[in-house]
């Protein structure tokens, strides 16, 4: 039995200051209040919380009720990975439009005003942006929400992206260490290995990390990956050789480190969600992402007693659980300050939002990140509604299948009468014969990585060489159809400025 420096009561509240948990509801339940009144720092917000930025921002002003130096955290991307507007889709296109544009400015511009949007809410820690290099065209995780394959790019605007949030008091939290773009597993369902050397990692995934740090991002997300070079035996998450060896002592890192979350089950299944906590602290990480599916009292509880219990045992260092408390309570107050400081700034970009300069950066965004292939023949933009047919692949859980996507809307309310189908399959005789002679839009998905949408899309350009093709996940196809619009995206302003191309009205 290890001989406890601090008091039971201390250990305890450091047991909760180093949870990062969800809930359920749109207002803070009790069990949630109490517990931050014990110690708990720290609550992660997703799309089940949230329904409007008044709503937010009432949910944000119950929880600092209780204590006002609360971090307050969301998992908001922008691009397809968001909670702000899960519901309608997100006003700021994600990271693989940006890197297509390849504009730092424009970069650092989104990230200010979706900075503002959060501050204004009253979220002070965003777990973005995905610093990932996609250099594996086949990821079913990363894809879109990384800003693309060259190491250099991913860091210059990772860079800009950590600057434009924390400009307006948002920290950053830079993920996911050391990099996810080399996998072909999704990390939510089992465990990604990758097996590349030394060398490879420094010149490739580690290139966007050490600008994020050098640039004073405040935080930095683990994944769960395996990189047997570096570890072979665990994954990052829980692995000292990574978070303390690499991430802390070579890179130079002194912010927080957070966990990806701990239900997913590339640790999950192998540890177990208590286990695997006190191991990711014992490796280094200071916060326990956990929430996204778990997001009860009983895990909060299951967790906190878990760290205790590992201290009174000797298998987890007080001193370790006591300096990850610590760097919890230094971001926090970072981020009170600036709080402090930016709150009449902040109120005002509220009052103006969707007026104030700035505010339409994201659709100016994704307008810029288009890239129109045309065909053959000339192309005449339609005037008619035409049938848009959705090729629907299945949603990543980071995506999740709630937003919506595609062109369809947008279409809607520039060409009234528009009607829409959803396909899962290679067969097109439905399609046309719903379709009848109205010209087509097909939206596809990452066209490259499922045989049945090529195998459908190609037996519909044969059949309606008039087609428009809309690609709104990695462009690596070759261009089909009358008009090939790669969008870099599927947000809503994506979708808007895809349907503007289409129908020759964009700005």
């Amino acid at each position: 039995m290890t001989t406890l420096v601090h008091g039971t009561d201390t250990l305890t509240r450091d047991a909760l200051t180093v949870l990062q948990p969800g809930f359920v509801g749109t207002t803070a339940p009790d069990w949630l209040l109490r517990r931050i009144g014990e110690g708990l720092s720290s609550v992660g917000l997703f799309g089940r919380n949230i329904v409007s930025p008044e709503q937010l921002t009432a949910l944000t002003a119950q929880l600092r009720a209780e204590r006002d130096d609360v971090l307050v955290a969301i998992d908001e991307e922008g691009g397809d990975v968001t909670r702000l507007e899960v519901k309608q889709g997100s006003s700021f296109p994600g990271n693989y439009a940006l890197g297509s544009v390849d504009d730092v400015e424009l970069t650092r511009a989104v990230a200010r005003e979706l900075g503002r949007r959060l501050a204004a809410c009253g979220v002070d820690l965003n777990w973005a942006p995905s610093a990932d290099v996609n250099s594996n065209a086949e990821n079913p995780v990363i894809g879109v929400r990384s800003f693309g394959p060259d190491p250099d790019l991913v860091a210059r605007h990772t860079v800009a992206y950590v600057d434009g949030l924390q400009g307006v008091g948002v920290a950053a939290c830079t993920k996911h260490f050391p990099g996810h773009g080399d996998t072909n597993v999704d990390s939510h369902d089992a465990l990604p290995r990758i097996d590349v050397d030394l060398a490879t990692l420094h010149a490739r995934e580690l290139v966007p990390f050490r600008a994020a740090v050098a640039a004073g991002t405040k935080a930095v997300m683990s994944a769960h990956i395996l990189l047997s070079a570096l570890d072979p035996h665990r994954p990052a998450t829980l692995s000292p050789q990574i978070l303390t060896g690499l991430l802390r002592q070579e890179l130079g890192f002194e912010g927080l480190i957070v966990t990806d979350g701990m239900e997913m089950q590339a640790v999950a299944a192998t540890y177990g969600i208590e286990r695997g906590s006190v191991l990711a602290i014992a490796a280094g990480a200071d916060a326990i992402c956990v929430g996204g599916g778990l997001c009860d009292e009983d895990t909060v509880l299951q967790l906190r007693d878990a760290l205790v219990t590992a201290v009174r045992t000797g298998e987890l260092p007080e001193e370790r659980l006591a300096d990850a408390a610590a760097r919890v309570r230094a971001l926090a107050a970072w981020t009170q300050a600036h709080r402090a400081r930016g709150a009449e700034s902040v109120s005002g970009a509220a009052v103006q939002e969707g007026t104030a300069p700035g505010a339409d950066i994201g659709l100016v965004a994704a307008r810029r990140a288009l890239k129109v292939t045309r065909g053959e023949r000339p192309y005449t933009p339609m005037t008619s509604a035409p049938y848009v047919a959705s090729f629907t692949p299945v949603a990543n859980f980071a995506v999740g299948d709630e937003t919506p996507w595609g062109i369809a809307a947008e279409l809607e309310r520039l060409l009234p009468g528009t009607e829409t189908g959803s396909y899962a399959d290679s067969s097109v005789d439905a399609l046309l014969a719903a379709a009848g002679e109205r010209r087509i839009v097909a939206v596809v998905r990452d066209l490259h990585r499922h045989a049945w949408m090529t195998e459908a899309l190609d037996a519909l350009v044969a059949a309606r060489p008039d087609t428009v093709v809309v690609e709104m996940g990695l462009n690596e196809a070759e261009p089909r159809g009358a008009l090939h619009i790669a969008t870099h995206g599927a947000a809503r302003v994506c979708g808007r400025a895809a349907a503007e191309a289409v129908a020759g009205t964009g700005a």
